[in-house]
């Protein structure tokens, strides 16, 4: 499907930032959309750093709501009230369209308010769509439809990941060196510990993140740059290694930081979350995986192609890990998939269209 352009004061999309890497992965479809000429509304979750991130890349939003923790009721309660939150602005908005990458407050307002919406999801095991069931799906070509228990007709798909969507647009800056403390001499290692608030979580993720942790405490020119959650995890991974803090083994950036900088000027990745993974494996940097749920279709094709490892057990760690300096070109040399323009070219078309919510039904 060819590019829409609009005039001025055409159909609004209502896009909400729910979780950090939406920030970035959102940011050129929200530039790309603008210049075809609708109107966005942007809304932001106030956890995870998802209103830092959007600050820092100078998005325009509205910070409503919060996160609940871990807590299931709570968890619930949670999306009950943030709903409730995002009424007035949407209410007083009117867009035309929802679309968000696994937003279950926006799936649940558009269902109640009757509004089109399209989900974004790039892991097939994720939980909560049958019930808040969107308009449209859009998943990568890697996915199969067979994954998705979902109305085939309603499956929009795209090309790569979906951090094809923001990589190319990358330009490494080397001041994240010294902001962070770093030189040449170091060995940078970059690890984002297991999301253990999520529903997802695995307890032997935390083992591996601990074994992981003092593998690298024994290498000597090893510097760790370590990306919490929330402030909660980092209070417990400092109390877990004060030694290797005091040491500066072990170093939490004081501000949000460009997670794609952060990870090129890095010698490897090991991440319990997907979007870094992916992200290093899009940029070439070595990753390796202590995520230990179900392993979704891309990140098997990932590894399966070499670009990411697994992690799959303790052993694992000194057996596969790999503590080697990364040679880096002087810039990104990352191509340009297609995934931004198809992407765009799906919302449009699915604004274009106009068409009611379907009713819920099962498959």
């Amino acid at each position: 499907m060819g590019s829409h352009q609009r005039s001025a004061g055409a159909e609004k999309i209502w896009i909400d930032l729910d979780n950090s890497p939406h920030v970035p992965f959102f940011l050129p479809i929200i530039e790309e959309l603008s210049r075809r000429g609708y109107s966005v509304l942007v809304t932001a979750r106030d956890c995870f750093q998802v209103c830092d991130l959007a600050s820092l890349l100078g998005l325009q939003y509205k910070r409503i709501g919060r996160h609940y923790g871990k807590v299931r009721i709570l968890k619930l309660a949670g999306l009950c009230v943030r709903a409730l939150q995002l009424a007035p602005t949407v209410l007083a908005e009117k867009p035309d369209l929802a679309v968000s990458h696994g937003s279950r407050a926006q799936l649940l307002l558009s269902a109640m308010v009757r509004l089109p919406s399209i989900v974004v999801v790039d892991y097939e095991f994720a939980r909560g769509l049958a019930l808040l069931r969107p308009g449209w799906i859009m998943i990568p070509e890697t996915i199969p439809d067979s994954a998705i228990r979902f109305d085939k007709s309603r499956i929009l798909k795209y090309p790569g990941i979906k951090e094809d969507v923001y990589v190319p647009r990358f330009q490494p800056d080397p001041r994240i060196q010294s902001q962070l403390g770093l030189d040449g001499d170091d060995l940078v290692v970059t690890v984002r510990p297991p999301a253990n608030e999520a529903h997802y979580h695995r307890p032997e993720s935390d083992s591996l993140f601990h074994a992981v942790i003092e593998f690298l405490s024994d290498k000597p020119d090893a510097k760790v740059i370590l990306l919490p959650r929330n402030e909660r995890q980092e209070i417990s991974i400092r109390k877990a290694w004060p030694q290797l803090f005091d040491a500066g083994k072990l170093k939490v950036p004081a501000h949000a930081v460009d997670g794609l900088n952060l990870i090129w000027y890095s010698d490897l990745v090991i991440s319990g979350g997907g979007t870094m993974n992916r992200e290093a494996a899009a940029l070439g940097v070595p990753v390796y995986s202590i995520f230990r749920g179900k392993i979704g279709a891309v990140d098997r094709y990932l590894a399966n192609s070499g670009r990411l490892v697994l992690v799959e057990s303790v052993d694992d760690i000194r057996a596969k890990i790999a503590l080697d300096r990364r040679r880096r070109p002087a810039a990104s040399e990352i191509g340009n998939s297609g995934a931004l323009m198809k992407i765009v070219d799906n919302i449009v078309a699915a604004v274009e269209l106009r068409c009611p919510v379907p009713e819920y039904s099962a498959q």
